[in-house]
């Protein structure tokens, strides 16, 4: 007798499991997961962030990488590209040197750069005359007396003459240096003079007073917080101050009296500090004539072709110079401008 079960066909379903009614009823039944209410929005809060900060890194690291290039670039050129001077021809000419601005040790008018500019004109045997060319109020009178007494030794030494020609003003200091010069030109409305030394500064111990704040000065050494602008005044110290530009005032008008020498018609009020217009100051001696330029080139040194001398800043030491001025500026607008980085 065969028990085994009959074979299976191949395209017959099979039965559906049976389940224990029990077992089914205790089993969890699964539900689809729903998203909690404002899923949506703080996922694309979410995105919308992290896009931003994203932009933001690439805009800063741009933002460096290119002032590193800027910088480099600077530098690159200012040490190919040095203060020039332009060529001197073999032809006979004028040489021009130029003060103007403040005379002072960081400026295009210090002693440093007068007396560079100077020498070059003078050691040029094409350079018939040297012509200083000058609108400068004035300023500091150790630089002044330094350019003077360069001009009186390359005089000497070359045998060259030296003109003055005055544009708007030359006053003070500048004066002291022109009065190097053997002839001064100006126009009838430039400003001459100015034969005097100041100092200056201030006071505020009646305003500490009125707002009640204590000054606290440790010196060693009597003198040593004199002029001190937030201590009362002390009449030894101001007098001793007085004498110290009295001296200097009288080193300026040695000056100003062996240059000018019998054409200086003095006055009371000569070396007063006060100050002429140009057809004053020929009248009072502290000008020779009426010209500008041209004219003492053309009709003076009989020489038309003018030679500039003075050192300029190239192209890239402006650039610098403005780029770091403006550089914390850019800086400022740049962080104000960009997101934040987080």
């Amino acid at each position: 007798m065969n028990d085994s079960p009959p074979p299976m066909n191949p395209n017959e379903e099979l039965p559906p499991p049976i389940q224990d009614p029990v077992i089914a009823a205790a089993a969890p039944v699964a539900t689809p997961a729903v998203p909690p209410a404002g899923y949506e929005q703080l996922l694309a809060q979410f995105a919308s962030d992290y896009l931003q900060d994203k932009r933001s890194a690439r805009r800063w690291r741009f933002f460096y990488r290119a002032i590193w290039l800027v910088l480099l670039a600077l530098v690159a050129w200012t040490f190919m590209s040095q203060r020039h001077y332009m060529p001197a021809p073999t032809t006979p000419h004028t040489a021009l040197v130029e003060l103007r601005g403040e005379i002072a040790g960081d400026t295009e008018s210090s002693a440093e750069l007068l007396v560079s500019a100077l020498k070059s004109a003078f050691e040029d045997e094409a350079a018939l005359a040297v012509v200083l060319r000058i609108n400068s109020p004035g300023g500091s009178p150790v630089q002044a007396g330094i350019v003077y007494d360069e001009i009186k030794r390359l005089k000497a030494k070359h045998d060259k003459k030296v003109y003055v020609v005055v544009e708007e003003i030359c006053a003070s200091g500048a004066y002291y240096i022109a009065a190097a010069a053997d002839e001064i030109y100006v126009d009838k409305a430039s400003i001459v003079g100015s034969i005097g030394v100041l100092m200056d500064g201030f006071g505020f111990t009646s305003l500490m007073d009125k707002l009640g704040v204590e000054r606290r000065l440790l010196t060693a050494g009597d003198n040593k917080g004199m002029l001190d602008p937030f201590t009362p005044q002390n009449a030894r110290q101001r007098a001793y101050a007085q004498a110290m530009i009295d001296q200097i005032h009288q080193q300026f008008i040695a000056v100003v009296r062996e240059g000018r020498g019998k054409r200086l018609k003095e006055t009371p009020e000569t070396f007063s500090g006060l100050f002429w217009n140009g057809e004053q100051a020929i009248k009072l001696g502290l000008a020779d004539h009426l010209g500008n330029l041209d004219f003492v080139a053309r009709e003076v040194i009989k020489a038309e072709d003018v030679i500039d001398y003075t050192p300029h800043d190239n192209v890239a030491e402006r650039l610098a110079k403005r780029f770091g001025a403006a550089m914390g500026e850019g800086a400022v607008k740049a962080l104000r401008s960009l997101a934040p980085i987080r």
